[in-house]
């Protein structure tokens, strides 16, 4: 499903060139979680950028179902930022004086999708993602963290992306509250979800089922996780 194949990217500032990935080359396959893992400075975000269609390899192929992104368009990145890919970021950004339910149908409101489905969607998603219903009509600055970051999970679904792209999505969370988001990703990855989550926590890496270590823009490790932590989530009220 994704795979990247010699990937370099260089950042040139006058005559100073700045190497932030060197030759990085991995696959992820359909239905895999997977944390890419790394300290500051390591590359990893840049790579998340290009993975999530942000940006472009300086070269390199990136192939996403089977198409080159790396020679896409900026119109042609976009489109397939909407369509292909949910992100979850570490800031929840969500519009603060909408409904929950709102919030998610939102990219399905840009779609086109008729009121009667976006409203069906983002229910099922708001479910899909561990927020009870009657939290669906409340403003989204009346939740707690951890309700707000699950519902950018049920955003981040709605368009029944390809893969789901989560960028330090526990940094704003206390610990407990991040366990009941990996908790999420974990359910979302059983329901068959491809995810790939970005992190400098080797304790948030290990929920899940492979892990990539990049440090100095290449990667230095890559292997499987036989025994994710679990977490055991119920659809909670106050987290």
């Amino acid at each position: 499903m994704i795979e990247l194949s010699h990937i370099c990217k260089s950042y040139v500032n006058g005559a100073e060139e700045t190497k932030v990935l060197r030759d990085v080359s991995f696959k992820v396959e359909n239905g895999e979680f997977v944390a890419i893992m790394g300290p500051s400075g390591s590359g990893k975000s840049t790579l998340m950028h290009i993975i999530g269609a942000l940006d472009t390899p300086t070269t390199g192929t990136y192939t996403l179902d089977d198409r080159d992104i790396s020679t896409c368009s900026e119109d042609e990145l976009a489109s397939i930022r909407k369509t292909r890919i949910g992100f979850v970021f570490q800031s929840f950004h969500l519009l603060s004086r909408s409904t929950v339910l709102r919030n998610v149908m939102l990219p399905l409101i840009y779609a086109g999708v008729t009121d009667g489905e976006r409203e069906r969607r983002a229910r099922t998603c708001l479910e899909s993602a561990g927020v009870p219903k009657n939290l669906h009509t409340h403003l989204s600055n009346q939740l707690s963290g951890g309700q707000m970051q699950r519902v950018a999970i049920a955003r981040a679904l709605v368009n029944d992306p390809t893969l789901i792209l989560a960028d330090e999505p526990t940094g704003n969370l206390d610990s407990k509250t991040g366990d009941h988001v990996l908790g999420t990703f974990q359910d979302l990855h059983a329901q068959g979800r491809t995810i790939v989550l970005i992190t400098h926590e080797p304790y948030v890496a290990e929920h899940a089922e492979r892990i990539i270590v990049v440090r100095d823009g290449q990667i230095v490790q890559d292997q499987k996780n036989p025994h994710p932590r679990k977490v055991s989530v119920a659809t909670e009220e106050s987290s």
